[in-house]
């Protein structure tokens, strides 16, 4: 019950209280022996009936009325004498001479949207965060401590109902839980919008319970790795952000690299929150329209595929009433190429955290994340993948895809070409999953291809069926990364054929054996393997055949693929470095200390392979930075 508010007449705290219920006040809040205002609602000979809110009302038997007449409407006080089994209630009128008035307001018993049972009526409190209208009904999201609950109201065909009630509003519903689909869905008999102390108080306790559900799952990492405990602990916070997202009824975007380590990134991380919001939602169709992967082909985030999104985000929220997405960068998203992305994304103050393990410019993009996680940030490198990373936040996220997930630190370590110190524990882990160090080559070779040709779009069975993550039929999968991994090595094998002859070689003042070729000129165009994987394959073959210091260039008109291999080139200084001595030639690019990518002005192509040439030249020899070495 609320505090007092002003009597009708004078006098002190001791006066009779006489309750005036809030419309929507039902049994549970009135009790035998107090009073209350009460109107008329229709008169019989046997008495009149009355309601003292619009769920409670009762009859005043005549043998109480000592002759008094009534009309309809008539206001007067009375006294609840009985509260029956069958539900009816009983008063006595009374006329107290000196009395006070106090509010109550309706106090109901919440049921959280987790557990609503069909055919209960039930009462549920929380945050408006989906207002979509469809040709029927208008469908309402509401979010609480524990879960989201679909509620529906009707006012007409298409007709908006409850048409004051906005996004991010808190509200009391009340209605009859009904099965809809494979979910339980409210049909609203009542909804009142809290406002004031009211729902500031709501706010609060939804956001401390939904603050403690969205702490990650304690687990350990898969393997001891002291190395990787500081990234351990900004993984935990990264599945923190994102369990809250979830929970908070926002869709979350992954954008990530096109490549074995990307795919192995993304597919745990996304299943994983495909399993959350199934459990927040109630309903196994909830990533539907609330998840969304897509792959990027450009080592960074290009205005093309950040425009595509922001585009799909805004006619989601115009056709779904969603709120904007909580963008995810994987393997991807640590450069100063990503920034007018990004600051396209704030005028929308769209969220971004990001997971990578490139060459980062925190200067350059922190100011603009929620969330940076990056090996270099702690004196680690590339060898460090982005899907050893994220396989451990998959698991933060909803630990029960652990097993689907134990052989996937080693694809993705094995596509990377990772020297990290836990590779052999990672390869031993594999291989009690019945992976061995080819089998798990093949599965990364069969990623990459199936990444090619599906450019940009997410390919989900195929990919999870190749990456064997979520496939429920294992001779599928044995049977797709046979299929796609022969036909790789088979392109590739034509590709190399019809780019060897070409290559040409010369040794650097440094003693380093550099490697040339022009694949606009003398490779199979638009075919697997790409000119990232064509200069790549072309590399190995060469770090094979000579045994020392190797660095290999494939170019076009416009880009140059760069690979080493004991040689540490900062492949990001020198983007920075010809930008300035060479402008208007618009180089732009990076990577890591052993592979990148630039690209630069057509006309200006001589001008900057010959200057990139040069500064090859001076790069520092590094043993550690052999690929040579990891395979031995």
């Amino acid at each position: 019950m609320s505090n007092d508010v002003a009597g009708d007449s004078g006098g002190d705290d001791s006066r009779p209280v006489v309750y005036d219920l809030a419309p929507n006040c039902t049994l549970s809040d009135v009790s035998v022996g107090d009073r209350y205002h009460a109107t008329v609602n229709g008169v019989v000979d046997y008495g009149v009936f009355v309601d003292v809110s619009d769920d409670v009302s009762g009859l005043v038997h005549e043998s109480n009325m000592d002759g008094e007449r009534f009309a309809v409407g008539d206001r007067l006080i009375v006294e609840l004498t009985e509260l029956k089994e069958n539900g009816d209630v009983a008063f006595d009128l009374v006329d107290p001479t000196d009395y006070r008035t106090e509010a109550v307001e309706h106090d109901p018993e919440l049921t959280p949207t987790t557990d609503l049972r069909v055919g209960e009526t039930v009462t549920i409190r929380g945050e408006v965060v989906q207002i979509k209208q469809t040709g029927g009904p208008t469908l309402l999201h509401v979010a609480d401590e524990t879960g989201i609950a679909a509620c529906a109201a009707f006012a007409g065909a298409g007709v908006r109902a409850y048409p004051d009630v906005a996004v991010d509003d808190v509200v009391r519903i009340r209605g009859e839980a009904e099965s809809h689909g494979d979910t339980v869905q409210i049909e609203i008999d009542d909804l009142t919008i809290l406002d004031g102390e009211a729902a500031a108080d709501a706010r609060s306790e939804i956001a401390a319970e939904r603050a403690e559900r969205a702490e990650p799952a304690d687990v350990s990492p898969l393997v001891e790795w002291e190395a990787f405990e500081e990234l351990h602990d900004e993984l935990v916070e990264v599945a923190r952000l994102l369990r809250e997202t979830v929970l908070e009824g926002r869709p979350i975007r992954i954008r990530h690299h096109a490549d074995g380590d990307g795919m192995c990134a993304a597919i745990p991380v996304q299943q994983a929150l495909e399993a959350f919001l199934a459990e927040v939602h109630g309903t196994e169709d909830a990533a539907r329209h609330r998840l969304k992967r897509l792959p990027s082909k450009a080592p960074f985030y290009e205005m093309e595929d950040v425009t595509r999104d922001l585009n799909f985000a805004l006619e989601g929220q115009a056709r779904h009433g969603q709120k904007l997405p909580f963008l995810l960068m994987l393997d991807n998203g640590s450069t100063e190429e990503d920034v007018p992305a990004y600051k396209n994304l704030a005028h929308y103050d769209v969220p971004i955290a990001v997971v990578d393990h490139h060459h980062p410019d925190p200067e350059a993009v922190d100011p603009l994340l929620d969330a940076h996680v990056n090996p270099y940030l702690h004196g680690l490198d590339y060898a460090v993948t982005t899907g050893m990373m994220c396989v451990e936040l998959a698991r933060l996220i909803h630990p029960g895809i652990t097993d689907d997930l134990r052989h996937v630190p080693a694809v993705a370590g094995l596509s990377d070409r990772s020297d990290a110190a836990a590779m052999d524990d990672y390869l031993d882990l594999a291989a009690e999953e019945g992976y061995d160090r080819e089998d798990l080559t093949a599965v990364g070779e069969a990623l990459d291809y199936a990444a090619h040709w599906l450019r940009y779009k997410d390919g989900e069975v195929v990919v999870s069926d190749a990456l064997n993550v979520g496939c429920d039929d294992e001779a599928r999968h044995e049977e797709l990364v046979e299929f796609l991994s022969t036909r790789a090595e088979r392109d590739v094998a034509e590709q190399l054929d019809a780019v060897r002859p070409h290559v040409e070689s010369e040794r650097l003042d440094s003693g380093v054996r550099f490697h040339r070729v022009d694949l606009e000129r003398f490779a199979h165009r638009f075919t697997y393997p790409a000119p990232g994987k064509t200069t790549g394959e072309l590399h190995d073959e060469l770090v094979r055949e000579h045994q020392e210091p190797v660095i290999t260039v494939g170019y076009g008109p416009d880009f140059a693929v760069l690979r080493s291999d004991g040689v540490r080139l900062d492949i990001p200084q020198m983007v920075s470095e010809l930008n300035e001595e060479l402008p208007g030639a618009g180089v732009s690019g990076g990577g890591h200390l052993v592979v990148g990518s630039i690209k630069f002005v057509k006309g200006r192509r001589e001008q900057v392979i010959d200057a990139l040439v040069e500064k090859m030249g001076d790069a520092a020899l590094d043993e550690d930075l052999s690929a040579a070495a990891v395979e031995d």
